[in-house]
């Protein structure tokens, strides 16, 4: 019996983390001004359109990248009122199945090709939210749990919170019990599995009326309490994201093409598709060599596959290049001077210069290279 009545608190646990985490998450959206800046490379018009280039499902994700903004509002406001459901045990099931619905979605958009697949963390989030979305939030520490005893005990009935007892001490009690034979059964076995003092809301006609009340008016307080917290949440969120802006407008946005932390300003190499001779040199004309200075990087579309490629000089006279779509999740690294790295905006992966590898994952495999030469007439160009 102390281990079921410890078993009440085992889901407080996730409940707490899987909420905190949804609640964290949305407001570093909310009160990130680059979130729903097109230029920046971590916002959700870069994400969505980078999950179009790796995503499973990129035929549905294509049509959606001009509504990228009302998605990404989308996706935080759910966040925020998902991890609410879950910290406060609020409609709990409710909560879970959002939940579960966002991180798979996650999952096929974001990390589907994350390599072992735990690396991933969406997939994960999705089996966690399944232990609540199937027992709910439990008695513990839940605004389910008091809403359901208030609710009974407006309808002057006990409280509805379970407790251990052995089905043994059930049959003593019950008053339809005899010989074996359950009255209510219409004298078929008695059986726990299939109890009628067990059943709750499947309980006979004879006892249900009392439960629907309850169940009724538990709904109605249950949705009341929901649309408080909700509203309460809503002007939190919107508070977040206001004072984020007026904090944020004082600030350079980050540019989507923009160098590293080693910048000062952006560079971008402008592309052309028109394959091009100089000297010794054939190939797509990216621009002169002298629009990258050494240590710092240029960026330009390649022309077979409309990705972003990355250009650094490394040292005089010497240039290496890569696909600059992160394996992870599609998302557009840049380079970081003042560390000599390139980094993934959005889930942190770091990549060598020299030679494109992992040096800090998600990532599953380093970036594609490029092979760049510089002409006899001082342009770069992609071969």
């Amino acid at each position: 019996m102390r281990a079921w009545a410890l078993a009440e608190w085992a889901l407080v646990p996730l409940r707490l983390f899987l909420g905190v985490t949804f609640i964290y998450a949305s407001f570093q959206k909310l009160d990130n001004p680059n979130f729903f800046n097109a230029r920046s490379p971590i916002s959700i018009q870069q994400q969505l359109a980078a999950s179009v280039r790796v995503s499973p499902i990129h035929a549905l994700l294509s049509p959606l990248v001009g509504s990228a903004v009302a998605i990404g509002w989308t996706i935080s406001i759910a966040e925020l009122a998902i991890g609410l459901g879950a910290l406060l045990g609020l409609w709990t099931r409710v909560a879970a199945l959002g939940g579960a619905i966002l991180s798979f979605s996650l999952f096929l958009t974001v990390s589907f090709h994350a390599t072992p697949y735990f690396t991933g963390a969406d997939i994960v989030f999705f089996f966690a939210w399944l232990p609540l979305l199937v027992a709910g939030g439990g008695s513990r520490l839940s605004l389910d749990a008091r809403v359901a005893k208030r609710a009974a005990a407006k309808s002057n009935l006990p409280s509805p919170e379970l407790v251990p007892i052995p089905f043994a001490r059930v049959q003593e009690l019950c008053g339809q019990y005899a010989k074996g034979r359950c009255a209510l059964r219409q004298g078929l076995d008695c059986d726990a599995a299939v109890c009628p003092v067990l059943l709750g809301p499947r309980a006979p006609l004879a006892t249900r009326g009392a439960i629907d009340s309850v169940d009724r008016r538990a709904l109605v307080m249950g949705a009341t309490t929901a649309a408080a917290v909700g509203v309460g949440a809503l002007v939190a969120g919107g508070a977040v994201a206001g004072v984020a802006r007026l904090i944020g407008g004082a600030k350079a946005p980050v540019a989507g093409n923009s160098l590293g932390a080693g910048a000062t300003t952006p560079t971008t190499a402008p592309s052309s598709s028109t394959p091009t001779t100089a000297g010794s040199s054939t190939g797509t004309l990216l621009g002169k060599a002298s629009q990258v200075p050494v240590g710092q990087a240029a960026t330009f579309t390649i022309p077979s596959s409309g990705d972003p490629g990355i250009v650094v000089h490394t040292v005089s006279g010497q240039f290496v290049a890569y696909d600059a779509v992160c394996p992870h999740a599609g998302c557009t690294v840049g380079y970081a001077g003042s560390s000599d790295v390139f980094v993934c905006p959005c889930h942190g992966s770091q990549f060598q210069v020299n030679n494109g590898n992992v040096l800090n994952g998600p990532a599953p495999r380093g970036l594609t290279p490029l092979k760049i030469v510089e002409g006899a007439n001082g342009n770069l160009y992609l071969q």
